[in-house]
């Protein structure tokens, strides 16, 4: 691992407030004083107390950088270290201000995410996969499962093709999807989407073909209930939705609307507007539909590589800092 200080330079202090690969934390801790407490983030006094004798601070997507927490990082710590890549739990002007710098861990996570989004359209495309119950009941619903559709040949829409959303490309093309992708940031003639073997294409055209759509796209103002009544109108009629970007983006009662009519099949939420999700009527017996708690990132694998990534570049920046 990167980062290794000098003898004569004082160790800097890491605080590590949510969980993170032990095995990291003993490689940052070969060269730093480490505070690791994945439970600080549910206290918010202690975590703002130690967060201010600390040079870094480690996080994942629960600890919000900003306001009385960003304040007691000055002026001592030098970096924020991202367990992931979203960055809107992170106020990013404020540390810039405050000469912070925030490192996320760009691809670290990608076919993680990218796998659950193939298993959840898998799964969401035949139907058949929530009769368990049924059968050990005595029920036989044969006639009405043999209506699953095969994701060969099927149209995945990407919307956001960044890292995430090229790898999922790329994972859908070897089952025989094929794949259209719309990304703000990105013309539709950009080369990235020829090189991916991809058709770039507007908005409202990617939801007019897709079978199924997923979306990897951040969390801003111009992002927030994009996908509202209007915009699920939009879609193909039978297709499927996942979202494993970030709540907010998706209105979760106009989603459960259309599932409900049958205007969509299916549907994965890994993230939403309040998390912890509390108990939601409109979620309450929806068919084909899939809610896990924001994990769709976090597999064994995943979390060794999100972790071990972190850990190097956060003590690359604190040797960097300590040089200054």
């Amino acid at each position: 691992m990167a980062g290794h200080p000098d003898p004569g330079v004082k160790m800097a202090r890491v605080v590590v407030c949510e969980f993170m690969d032990e095995r990291a934390v003993a490689a940052l801790r070969a060269a730093h004083e480490v505070l690791y407490d994945p439970a600080l983030v549910d206290d918010g006094a202690r975590l703002r107390a130690e967060a201010a004798c600390c040079d870094a601070l480690v996080v994942r997507n629960r600890t919000q950088v900003r306001g009385a927490l960003l304040g007691a990082l000055a002026p001592r710590c030098k970096v924020v270290g991202r367990l992931g890549v979203g960055l809107d739990n992170i106020d990013l002007e404020g540390c810039r201000v405050q000469g912070v710098a925030v490192i996320p861990a760009t691809g670290a996570n990608a076919l993680a995410v990218a796998e659950y989004v193939i298993a959840a359209a898998l799964v969401l495309l035949r139907g058949v996969y929530g009769a368990s119950a049924a059968l050990a009941g005595g029920r036989w619903p044969r006639a009405a499962l043999s209506e699953g559709r095969e994701s060969a040949g099927k149209v995945l829409g990407v919307v956001g093709f960044g890292s995430i959303g090229q790898t999922t490309a790329r994972l859908a093309q070897a089952l025989g999807m094929q794949v259209i992708a719309h990304d703000a940031l990105r013309p539709a003639a950009d080369p990235a989407y020829a090189a991916a073997g991809v058709r770039g294409c507007d908005l409202d055209e990617l939801l007019a073909q897709a079978d199924a759509v997923s979306l990897h796209l951040p969390l801003l103002e111009t992002t927030r209930g994009l996908f509202d009544a209007a915009r699920l109108a939009r879609m193909k009629r039978g297709a499927v939705l996942i979202n494993t970007a970030r709540g907010g983006i998706v209105d979760e009662q106009a989603l459960a609307a259309a599932l409900r009519s049958g205007a969509l099949a299916g549907a994965a939420l890994d993230v939403f507007a309040q998390e912890p999700l509390p108990a939601a009527a409109h979620f309450q017996d929806c068919p084909n539909l899939i809610l896990t708690p924001h994990v769709a990132g976090v597999t064994r694998e995943a979390n060794e590589r999100v972790s071990f990534l972190i850990a190097d570049r956060v003590a690359q920046a604190l040797q960097a800092a300590a040089a200054r």
